[in-house]
């Protein structure tokens, strides 16, 4: 390739798109913690307590709740953050996918329970995916 176009090698993949990658000779690992802390000071929870689930147990959210009406923007920004981070976070792509349904009238219940998911990527910034590395195959 490198004779048919102008070319030149910046080395191994460090960065890309927000998600950061380490390779080594076992795996390769993914993270996205940095912007997992920028997604928690957009929020305005840079230094919240941090919990230990995703999502509460049974959680009780419906599209007809009656509670207040929250600001729809702000909701639908946090989600696609948050839809973001599953990339490397698939400990939360429930939680998120569940949240999701109630972007187009979201109430404080589903605010609440955003911000608890918010709580949990606090306490689980450091995680990520690893690909680890296959032994070779015989043909």
């Amino acid at each position: 390739m490198a004779a048919q176009f102008k070319m030149s090698d910046l080395g191994l993949l460090t960065y890309y798109l927000g998600i950061k990658v380490r390779q080594g000779k076992q795996a390769i690992e993914l993270y996205q913690s940095a912007y997992a802390h920028k997604l928690l000071e957009r929020a305005g929870m840079g230094n919240c307590n941090p919990t230990q689930v995703p999502m509460q147990e049974k959680p009780k959210l419906s599209k007809s709740s009656a509670a207040e009406k929250v600001d729809a923007t702000n909701y639908k920004s946090l989600i696609g953050g948050l839809r973001y981070l599953t990339h490397t976070r698939p400990d939360i792509s429930f939680a998120v996918g569940y949240v999701s349904r109630f972007m187009e009238d979201p109430r404080k219940d589903h605010m609440a329970a955003v911000k608890h998911l918010l709580r949990y990527i606090a306490g689980t910034c450091e995680l990520g995916l690893a690909y680890p590395r296959k032994k070779k195959t015989r043909r």
